[in-house]
C-alpha cells in the first residue's frame, strides 16, 4: 500500500466520522437545548429521533405506493414532517409528564426512562420489532470522487449540509430571536423573566418541543446512513449526553466542538483496533479530560 492509498483510507474514514459526527450534533443540539438551558435530563430524546426515523419510512412507502414519480422530491418534505411530529410529540411530553417534574431531575430521569420504554414497545407494535429502511431518492444514492480511490458518499455531504443548516437556525434562535432571549432570561433568573412579563411555562414548553423536533430531524438523516428499529434512537442517548457534557452543557460552541472531537476520535480508532476498544479509548480520553476539567470544555462564564 502506498502513501496515496494511505491517504485516501485515513480520508475517507475521517469523513465517516463526520457522517457519524452529524448525527451526534444533531442529537446533542436538541439536548444542549432540553438538558443545557433547561436542567432537564430527557432518557427519551432517542425516542423522538425515532420518531423522526420511523416518519421518513412512512413517507418512503406512501410515496413509493400511491406517487411514484415524487420519489425524488418525498425526502426534504419528509424531513419538516419528522420535525413537526416530534415537535408535537416533546410538546405532549412536557404538557403531560415533565412540567410537573422541574427541579427534580432524578424524578425526572425516572420518568423519562420509563416514557422512553414506553415509546419503544408503542414502535414494536407499530412496526414490528425487525429493522427497516426508507428507499431513499437516487439523488442521495452514490457517490463523489474528487481524486481516483478516494470515494465521497453523497448522502454523508447531504447529512453534513443539513446539520450545519440546522446549528445555524438553532444559533440564530436562540441569540437572535424573542424566543431566544425569553429561554436565556428564563434560565439565568425565572421569577425575574416572570416579573418582566415572560410566560416561562410556555417558553419551556416550546423550548423542550424544539429539542425533540430537531432530534426528529437527526432520526431524518440517521436513515440515509442505517436502518431504523424499535432501539434505534437509545444507542445514541449515552454518546449525546457524553457531547453535550463535554462540550459544556450551556454551549453551542461546545456541543459542536465536542461532537466533532469525539465523533473523529472513535472512526479513526476504529482504524486501528475493534469497535469495542475504540468506543473504550473514546470513553477514557473523555473521561481524563472531565476529571481535569469537569465543567466541559467551554464552560460559560459567569460572575462569582
Amino acid at each position: 500500500m502506498n502513501l496515496s492509498d494511505m491517504l485516501n483510507i485515513g480520508l475517507m474514514q475521517g469523513f465517516a466520522g463526520l457522517s457519524l459526527f452529524s448525527v451526534l450534533l444533531l442529537m446533542a443540539l436538541g439536548l444542549a437545548i432540553i438538558f443545557g438551558q433547561m436542567g432537564v435530563i430527557n432518557m427519551a430524546h432517542g425516542e423522538f429521533m425515532t420518531i423522526g426515523a420511523y416518519t421518513i419510512f412512512l413517507a418512503s412507502t406512501m410515496t413509493e405506493r400511491l406517487a411514484p414519480s415524487w420519489m425524488p422530491y418525498y425526502f426534504p418534505l419528509a424531513i419538516a414532517v419528522a420535525f413537526v411530529l416530534a415537535f408535537l410529540a416533546g410538546w405532549l411530553a412536557e404538557w403531560a409528564l415533565i412540567r410537573h417534574l422541574y427541579k427534580r431531575p432524578l424524578d425526572t430521569l425516572l420518568a423519562t426512562w420509563g416514557l422512553s420504554l414506553g415509546m419503544q414497545q408503542v414502535f414494536r407494535s407499530t412496526f414490528g420489532p425487525k429493522e427497516v429502511s426508507p428507499t431513499l431518492p437516487d439523488w442521495l444514492m452514490g457517490s463523489w470522487a474528487p481524486a481516483e480511490g478516494l470515494d465521497i458518499p453523497i448522502n454523508g455531504l447531504f447529512v453534513m449540509a443539513l446539520t450545519l443548516g440546522v446549528a445555524g437556525l438553532v444559533w440564530l434562535a436562540l441569540y437572535r430571536s424573542r424566543w431566544g432571549l425569553r429561554v436565556r432570561a428564563t434560565t439565568l433568573n425565572r421569577p425575574m423573566a416572570n416579573a418582566a412579563g415572560i410566560n416561562t411555562k410556555r417558553t419551556d414548553r416550546v423550548t423542550f418541543a424544539i429539542g425533540c423536533g430537531i432530534a426528529g430531524v437527526a432520526g431524518a438523516a440517521f436513515t440515509t446512513i442505517g436502518s431504523t428499529g424499535p432501539t434505534s434512537g437509545a444507542l445514541y442517548i449515552v454518546d449525546s449526553f457524553l457531547v453535550v457534557t463535554f462540550g459544556g452543557a450551556a454551549s453551542l460552541a461546545g456541543t459542536v466542538a465536542s461532537a466533532f472531537g469525539i465523533a473523529q476520535t472513535q472512526s479513526i480508532t476504529e482504524f486501528f483496533m475493534t469497535g469495542s476498544m475504540a468506543r473504550v479509548t473514546t470513553l477514557l480520553l473523555i473521561v481524563t479530560i472531565l476529571m481535569i476539567r469537569p465543567q466541559g470544555l467551554f464552560a460559560p462564564a459567569v460572575r462569582r
